[in-house]
């Protein structure tokens, strides 16, 4: 048994936030150099009561509307680093909530920029080794409910969002290979600190803690790990850079797409950026990337498509897919 991304789809919060409006909270800023290195314009933002589930819910139920095999699925992985809990486990929530059986297995992935790309070897593995025939992965993050107002380092390029993405089995592997990495000692490059326990104590009177991202050092993290990535997985694969249709990396920032399109000496035309009016969601950015490049034709069945995900944890993770299209 092989697999393939049968479907795949998104949602985003009604509620949208422009740098008019970063620049009234923040005056000072100069928005045209933000927005020049970060290539985002409009964000979407979480309402008070809306969390990881309720976006993840919401993108769940899009795709399964009409889906005939909704009672075969039977796992259900939420990649999130915002759950509603502590515990119980997030995915068990929505395999309540979405209707599926009571048979399907249910688990949370707690990672963030590579966290759909883990997802993808998790759930295809699990359907290989025959332990699961239809896997539903849902990605969710609603960051902004930790950034700080006045953060001009994370407010400007975080978004809140959720993609549902159906992988199934199928004759000829349409997922694969992987490369997948981990560099823990920059674990407090990009961090919550408070909440947790560690130090369970929520300072300024806020709900959450604090999203603290040293840009700097993850910057150059990505720089130095992201193209060993890519030349890794093009000899795992035994694949030329040509081969390669299209190029999706999770969608950092504009200032770090453009230096990896230059240290990779990719052509821009391959590589799609869809940060204008989405931002970084995170975990679902890479499945919200591939549904916008699909829509707006830069994705057609048959594509061999590279998916690069880096960041939080320090993590990084690649893989190539070919695109089954509809």
């Amino acid at each position: 048994m092989k697999v393939k991304i049968d479907s795949n789809t998104y949602y985003l919060p009604e509620k949208k936030e422009n740098n008019e409006s970063l620049k009234l909270d923040n005056p000072d800023w100069d928005m045209l150099k933000i927005s020049d290195k970060t290539g985002v314009f409009t964000r979407s933002i979480a309402s008070t009561h809306q969390t990881a589930v309720d976006l993840a819910f919401a993108a769940g139920s899009k795709l399964l509307e009409g889906l005939s095999c909704k009672e075969d699925i039977d796992l259900v992985v939420l990649v999130t680093q915002s759950p509603d809990y502590v515990l119980p486990t997030s995915a068990c929530i929505l395999q309540d909530q979405l209707g599926l059986s009571k048979k399907c297995m249910a688990f949370d992935i707690n990672l963030g920029c590579s966290g759909f790309i883990y997802a993808l070897s998790v759930v295809g593995s699990l359907i290989e080794s025959g332990v699961a025939k239809k896997g539903l992965i849902l990605c969710s993050d609603t960051y902004t409910k930790y950034i700080d107002k006045s953060d001009r380092t994370c407010r400007p390029i975080f978004s809140d969002g959720a993609s549902a993405t159906l992988l199934v089995g199928s004759d000829i592997d349409k997922v694969g290979p992987f490369v997948l990495g981990t560099d823990g000692s920059g674990y407090d490059k990009l961090i919550v600190k408070e909440g947790g326990a560690r130090e369970p104590h929520i300072s300024n009177n806020s709900r959450y803690g604090t999203l603290n991202m040293r840009g700097a050092d993850v910057f150059l993290f990505t720089l130095n790990s992201v193209p060993i990535c890519m030349n890794e997985l093009l000899d795992k694969s035994k694949l030329n850079i040509e081969d390669i249709d299209l190029f999706v990396f999770h969608q950092a920032s504009q200032l770090v797409l453009e230096n990896l399109i230059r240290a990779m000496s990719l052509d821009e035309n391959k590589v799609f950026i869809n940060l204008k009016d989405t931002g970084n969601t995170v975990s679902a950015s890479i499945p919200i990337a591939l549904k916008d490049a699909e829509t707006e034709g830069r994705l057609r069945g048959g594509d061999t498509v590279m998916l690069i995900g880096f960041g939080v944890g320090l993590s990084w993770g690649a893989t190539l897919i070919t695109w089954t299209g509809k």
